[in-house]
């Protein structure tokens, strides 16, 4: 039987970014999503309901408030959802990231024949910066913006976070966002977590852990590709939106710092995301979904105009066209950062009794 891969989603004001995202993990082999939008002004709601009448997913309304964040409300009602319950793998997503192989055909399929032993692949970020790019284009993230950060590097830490792709078969109780929560005991020494190498990792990572391991190379094999800027057009109603796990945390010159990595150039998805515009243009075909993207698409753009009246947001705006490529730290600088946070992490444990590196 041909296993189901469920992709759990959250958007809100991301319509725009749809069609590229379904098309391409359709693509990749995902056979299910459920999509949770909350408080859009951009039609994401009206759009996913059409997809949903299309068949390409089931869509959840998740009107707030959220006291602890849109995404967190969302993974409660998915992990009791049917399509949860059928699903053999699950992986939570962002708009934002797309899941990059680099084995076999570039699917699923091909990673599973390779690890077939595997209980969960922790798939790393690779963060995209934004190169320079200003304005908005109705084009595919993949295909804009290839410069990354490179594929060993020590700080800062978020460039070694991932998300979780894993058999789901009772052996967790809940989701999280980065990795599945509430392990049971009788069932975790079964588990074999495989990194984005190849490597198998050590039992720690059944049970906590949301960073994959610092200095080595962890996308040989497959990679998270994290496109968390944009255009800065783009970042600046990132801001104005919010972030999805939290309710009061903000996007800001520090967050656009620490992911605005460009020091080499990576296309691999970019070179075949052409593979997916098959799909897209199916997509695109359905008169009433082409017109919501192209509404979707106009609403940014009238969005940043209005956001660009405020005087806080062009100064943000100027920060950022100000800001050049982020500096790589040298290994003496990471290392001594590193050291002052591992200092501090086992001191937190020795106070708490368990591993802080949890969500």
């Amino acid at each position: 039987m041909t296993p189901r891969f469920l992709a759990i989603l959250t958007v809100r004001n991301e319509a725009a970014f749809l069609l590229d995202w379904l098309a391409w993990h359709r693509h990749v082999g995902f056979t299910d999503f459920l999509v949770f939008s909350n408080d859009c002004e951009d039609g994401t709601d009206r759009m996913l309901d059409r997809l949903q009448a299309m068949g390409w997913l089931t869509h959840v309304p998740n009107p707030g408030p959220h006291p602890e964040g849109a995404q967190w409300a969302a993974l409660k009602q998915a992990g009791q959802h049917p399509l949860r319950q059928a699903a053999d793998w699950v992986m939570v997503f962002d708009i934002d990231e797309y899941v990059t192989i680099h084995a076999g055909d570039g699917t699923l399929g091909a990673l599973m024949g390779l690890f077939p032993q595997a209980t969960a692949f922790p798939l790393t970020w690779r963060l995209f910066g934004n190169a320079g790019i200003t304005n908005y284009e109705d084009r595919p993230l993949p295909e804009i913006f290839t410069r990354a950060a490179p594929a060993v590097m020590g700080w800062p830490w978020r460039a070694a976070m991932f998300k979780t792709l894993f058999r789901d078969d009772g052996s967790y109780g809940k989701l999280g966002v980065h990795r599945p929560r509430q392990p049971d005991p009788a069932r975790i020494a079964a588990q074999h977590w495989v990194d984005g190498s190849g490597r198998t990792l050590p039992a720690a990572y059944h049970t906590t852990k949301l960073y994959s391991p610092f200095g080595r190379d962890n996308y040989a094999i497959a990679q998270l590709n994290h496109y968390a800027l944009g255009a800065a057009e783009s970042y600046l109603l990132k801001t104005d939106r919010g972030r999805a796990n939290r309710s009061s945390s903000a996007f800001d010159l520090s967050y656009w710092v620490e992911r605005n990595l460009c020091a080499v150039e990576d296309r691999r998805l970019a070179d075949r995301f052409a593979a997916a515009h098959n799909l897209r243009d199916s997509l695109a075909g359905d008169q009433e979904l082409a017109g919501l993207h192209q509404a979707a698409v106009q609403w940014r753009r009238d969005r940043f105009a209005r956001l660009m009246a405020d005087d806080s947001y062009r100064s943000l705006f100027g920060r950022l066209l100000m800001a050049p490529p982020s500096r790589l730290l040298s290994a003496a600088e990471s290392e001594r950062i590193l050291s002052y946070a591992n200092a501090a992490q086992s001191a937190q444990q020795g106070a708490s009794g368990s591993d802080p590196e949890t969500e």
